[in-house]
């Protein structure tokens, strides 16, 4: 089966190299997709279902934090029913008409894949309300008195929608997928071999030993086990053999600044600020962001996940506090009153 991937309406998905570098790495089925068993089954279940009526599959909304795979589910999605997919962002769709634009060039079946959807203007939202229930929209031609409403009926498409932030979807968009589903951190196992299958396609010497030191620092998360591999992999070609073993790995990712856990310069700099600045906490998001030069929204949705997990820090109602493992982490002694985790 072959994707195409007929609109890129949003130059920011394009524009990064490592990107296109990504979707070379892509699995194209769901067989080949590692990790997220009960997101695969019940995918499974539904594109099945799909299938046998001929059909086009429910609309899908995939929510969980960055690098976790929504892109490359919503591929597996569209190439799994034999389908074009057409990719936007949120962001990109500013007003109605660039939305009634690509919904008026979709064919029967077609998926339509929107990155953070969460950040829909609420007047795009309100044009895929029609669109998502009864297929159809309404345009607005002319203006003033003259003006007047003309309902077109869209063919049967599959939107594919993807947040990392749940809670900033409205009810109503929300309540109009069908299946509304989770992707949660892997675990070292899966991203082991995520690191092994990228290696092969990448044509780079591994022995399993090197690809279990990078996914257990890989934070949980492919993009990241990914992007970790190619630097190791630089290393060991200039400073190396070209092979990637335990050592050479462990060489390569101390001199990228990748610690033990994972944490890189900015996840050390927040621990150290929430620690050495401010006690410990609680401290205010915009407070802790702006001391480490970094947008309060990155700090939210790329680093705190992670932190969290790990039982570094905690977010309280006054505001983040670091964990007894953040001050052992940064080299120093937990406050006696520091909270421990229960």
């Amino acid at each position: 089966m072959h994707v195409v991937r007929e609109e890129f309406t949003d130059p920011s998905l394009t524009n990064d190299p490592s990107d296109h570098d990504d979707i070379g790495l892509r699995p194209k089925a769901l067989d080949d997709f590692v990790g997220q068993r009960e997101l695969k089954e019940h995918l499974g279940i539904v594109l099945e279902a799909a299938r046998k009526r001929e059909q086009s599959a429910d609309h899908i909304l995939l929510a969980g934090p960055p690098g976790l795979g929504k892109t490359t589910m919503a591929g597996i999605v569209a190439s799994e029913m034999n389908a074009k997919i057409h990719i936007t962002s949120g962001p990109a769709l500013e007003r109605a008409g660039d939305l009634a634009a690509i919904l008026t060039k979709l064919d029967v079946n077609d998926v339509l894949f929107i990155d953070e959807i969460h950040r829909l203007s609420r007047q795009v939202e309100e044009i895929l309300y029609p669109a998502m229930e009864d297929f159809q929209i309404d345009i607005v031609v002319g203006k003033g008195a003259s003006a007047s409403s003309i309902r077109l009926t869209l063919p049967r498409f599959t939107l594919i929608g993807a947040t990392t932030r749940t809670g900033m979807i409205t009810g109503p968009l929300r309540d109009r997928f069908g299946l509304v589903a989770r992707l949660d951190f892997y675990e070292v196992d899966e991203l082991e071999l995520i690191v092994q299958r990228t290696a092969r396609i990448l044509n780079v010497p591994i022995d399993g030993a090197g690809a279990h030191e990078i996914a257990r620092r890989s934070r949980g998360t492919p993009r990241i086990a990914n992007r970790l591999l190619r630097r190791v992999r630089d290393h060991a070609e200039v400073r190396g053999d070209g092979k990637v073993t335990k050592a050479s790995a462990r060489q390569a990712l101390e001199v990228f600044g990748v610690d033990d856990l994972g944490l890189d310069k900015v996840d050390r700099a927040i621990l150290s600020a929430l620690c050495r600045q401010f006690g410990g906490g609680p401290v205010g998001l915009s407070t802790l962001a702006i001391s480490v030069s970094e947008q309060t929204e990155t700090i939210e949705d790329v680093y705190e996940p992670f932190l969290i997990q790990q039982g570094l820090l905690a977010r309280t109602p006054r505001g983040r506090i670091a964990m007894p493992a953040a001050w052992r982490h940064i080299g120093e002694t937990p406050p006696t009153n520091a909270p421990e985790l229960f």
